[in-house]
């Protein structure tokens, strides 16, 4: 194997599923440590504080070496609203859905977010629907797919389909959730799959005026951060939720600060730029499977029924919308080439 078939090949591969890994432990340790006390709102406070703190440093540096863009007041006000879209609305409700029932669930609920970002572009037009093309029929079924498959996790739990035994279950066993929790949660990740498409939407219109993306992400983070602090105060007025003892709750928190905010959007950038949109969506997924063993061998959890259903149809649903979008890439991509050797061919014609 040759150094470039390595670098384009085996290390995307092996970044995106490292990130899923990553991203289902984060998960998986803020569910630990809020039930260990750590309220969910201070949870998303800390974490995101601290990766607000490498943004900057980050930020300070870019900016010393390249000026970059000027920031008008306009500007500032759409990362306002990309925080509270992006970290405060979207991060609340993820972190208090996992709290009410389980990182699998929360996983699983992240394939809706291909469906409903098609199903706003095509609300604010930004996407144009031909009910008689094959590529806008298959982002609608796969949109209607996904959305049943998160009406089954959330109302539909099912019995059991492995018994775990108690040498796999791990001192950290938490409490199953009840069926109400259960369902308050689905409900919560559902938001959190909405905003997560509203922000992609509006973080998509703002790129085009502002092309540096990391100055996007500190400021938003920066935001979002403020705003998650002033609902937490109002909100958690137990001292003892904001204390970072056991040790699990600090953890939690560095791990989710340098993960979620460095180490994720470092690999998604570099992930986007070496294999595009579609190959990184692929391995979402990858992640149902991922939280389904760390949840059994980390919390204890048992898998069920409903839960298995409703992942397979999300998981049904996000790979037809993938496919859509796929294939309208190539559509487009044939349309320019064409458009290209017509326009070489023209002045021959003329000459003639």
């Amino acid at each position: 194997m040759n150094v470039d078939s390595y670098k384009d090949g085996v290390l995307p591969f092996a970044a995106m599923v490292m990130l899923e890994v990553g991203n289902v432990g984060m998960a998986t340790l803020g569910k630990a440590a809020m039930t260990s006390g750590l309220s969910n709102f201070t949870f998303v406070v800390y974490y995101n504080a601290l990766g607000t703190f490498i943004l900057f440093l980050y930020y300070i540096f870019q900016r010393y070496r390249s000026r970059g863009p000027p920031l008008t007041f306009s500007l500032l006000f759409k990362f306002f609203l990309l925080g509270l879209l992006g970290i405060c609305l979207e991060q609340i409700c993820a972190v208090t859905g996992i709290k009410y029932s389980s990182p699998t669930l929360a996983v699983a609920m992240g394939n809706l977010i291909p469906g409903f970002t098609f199903f706003l572009a095509v609300i604010f037009r930004m996407e144009k629907l031909a009910l008689r093309s094959t590529v806008s029929q298959a982002k609608i079924i796969g949109t209607i797919v996904s959305i049943s498959g998160a009406f089954i996790v959330t109302f539909y739990k099912g019995p059991p389909v492995l018994k775990v035994s108690s040498s796999l279950k791990s001192s950290l066993q938490l409490p199953l959730p009840q069926m109400s929790n259960w369902v308050l949660g689905g409900l919560l990740l559902t938001i959190t799959c909405l905003s997560s498409a509203t922000w992609n939407i509006v973080r998509a219109a703002i790129v085009k005026d502002y092309p540096e993306k990391m100055t996007l992400v500190f400021f938003s983070c920066f935001f979002g951060t403020i705003q998650c602090a002033v609902v937490s105060l109002f909100v958690e007025r137990n001292l003892s939720a904001w204390s970072l003892q056991p040790s699990i709750r600090l953890f939690a928190v560095i791990y989710g600060g340098i993960h979620g905010s460095v180490i994720r959007n470092t690999v998604l950038v570099w992930c986007l730029y070496k294999k595009g949109p579609v190959y990184v969506a692929l391995f979402k997924p990858l992640g149902t499977a991922i939280a389904v063993v760390m949840a059994i061998i980390f919390l204890g959890e048992t898998p069920h029924l409903g839960s298995l259903i409703g992942a397979i149809v999300i998981a049904f649903g996000f790979y037809t919308v993938m496919w859509g979008q796929a294939k309208e890439k190539v559509m487009v991509a044939d349309n320019v080439h064409s458009l290209e050797s017509s326009t070489q061919k023209t002045p021959l014609l003329q000459n003639t």
